[in-house]
């Protein structure tokens, strides 16, 4: 059943009681219009309840009865898959109310609003590609050298973080990154820990592969920054990676330099390697500084996971990679996994490949803050 949700006189929301509580702070925090800070959520989204999705009542097809005698069972590894945003979205049929001004909330999706669009670097980058048609044929499971030395150059800081291109993996997108770091990193029966409220894919992944979550809370009242003690207490014997969300979706904070070398001495003491989603990293507003973990981190493995899809307004792309920062060498294993993994769908298309070299090298920096500017004003 959908039920609306007022926020005020010219806010309303159709909403699914079944939905996952983490999007409920999405959209209060992007009704309140601001990236950072602490957002109370409405009495009304408050009283609303949760169920869990036991039951997937959704298909493919809408003729889904089997009245032959073939009897094909779908896979435990897919009907233990549910992602929740997705489920929500790409099922709902709602015509919107006349009376009040539709709110395009989307699902993280830049590409929806008509004032941001793309720089000329992404159009000449990837017009010149398919002309010389050079770029049509298959690619290395983890991608190409040119476009991981692009890579590692753009994301090398000169005084404390150096990426080679060995560091490198491409990917179908960020969420790939990340269901390769927590691929090669667990097992089933193992656990991960992860934020909330935080992104429900990283459920999702975890879920189907029978590997186990637990929850750390973020403050509220501490800009949204981590409840460390209630994250110490959550690591046991099973426990093989930790995911930092920074920025935060949904709430959209930043956490200080301090506060993330707080967050990397706990996995150190642990002897956890932290799987570090910083999508959103380079996009802060004035006031905040953003520190990649790997810039912070002098021996604990940090996994950095990041795409095109966010800074550069290129979801659809499904260009993403792992920045392999391991200073003392703990992850020769992992390494070799990585590249296993990566033979099972092979990198992100070859088109894109070949322009991210001239993306990540002539886009300038006008056309970021130009993004940033639009954004503040939204």
């Amino acid at each position: 059943m959908i039920k609306k949700i007022i926020f005020n006189k010219q806010v309303q929301i159709f909403w699914h009681p079944s939905h996952s509580k983490s999007l409920l702070f999405s959209l209060s925090f992007l009704l309140q219009g601001k990236p950072n800070g602490s957002h109370q959520l409405d009495k009304h989204v408050n009283m609303l309840k949760f169920n869990s999705y036991k039951e997937k009542k959704y298909n493919l097809s809408e003729n889904s009865v089997n009245n032959s005698d073939w009897n094909i069972e779908v896979s435990n590894f897919a009907k233990s898959t549910c992602n929740p945003v997705r489920k929500l979205i790409e099922q709902m049929k709602i015509e919107p109310n006349p009376e009040y001004q539709m709110i395009a909330l989307s699902i993280g999706d830049p590409t929806v609003f008509s004032e941001i669009g793309k720089p000329e670097s992404v159009v000449n980058a990837i017009q010149a590609c398919i002309s010389e048609k050079k770029f049509d044929g298959y690619t290395p499971s983890y991608g190409t050298e040119a476009a991981r030395q692009a890579v590692a150059k753009y994301y090398s800081r000169p005084d404390n973080l150096i990426y080679k291109f060995t560091d490198i993996l491409l990917t179908n997108g960020c969420s790939q990154a990340i269901d390769l770091c927590i691929t090669v990193l667990a097992n089933r029966g193992d656990n991960i820990i992860i934020p909330k409220p935080g992104f429900s894919i990283y459920k999702t992944l975890a879920g189907t592969l029978g590997i186990n979550v637990k929850y750390y809370s973020l403050l509220e009242e501490n800009n949204w920054e981590i409840d460390l003690e209630e994250l110490e207490s959550m690591i046991d014997e099973k426990t093989r990676a930790v995911i930092v969300n920074n920025p935060s979706n949904p709430c959209g904070s930043v956490y200080s330099r301090e506060h993330l070398l707080d967050i990397i001495n706990l996995a150190e003491r642990y002897k956890l390697p932290i799987i570090a989603d910083e999508v959103y990293g380079d996009m802060v507003f004035p006031g905040n500084d953003f520190y990649y973990m790997s810039e912070l981190s002098q021996s604990v493995p940090v996994l950095s996971c990041n795409a095109l899809s966010k800074r550069f307004i290129l979801p659809g792309w499904r260009f993403g990679w792992i920045a392999i920062h391991d200073p003392k060498n703990y992850l020769s294993r992992v390494r070799a996994g990585f590249n296993d993994l990566t033979t099972r769908i092979l990198g992100p298309n070859s088109l894109a490949q070949a322009a991210v070299v001239e993306i990540l090298e002539k886009t300038p920096q006008s056309y970021f803050d130009s993004i940033m500017k639009i954004l503040s004003v939204s």
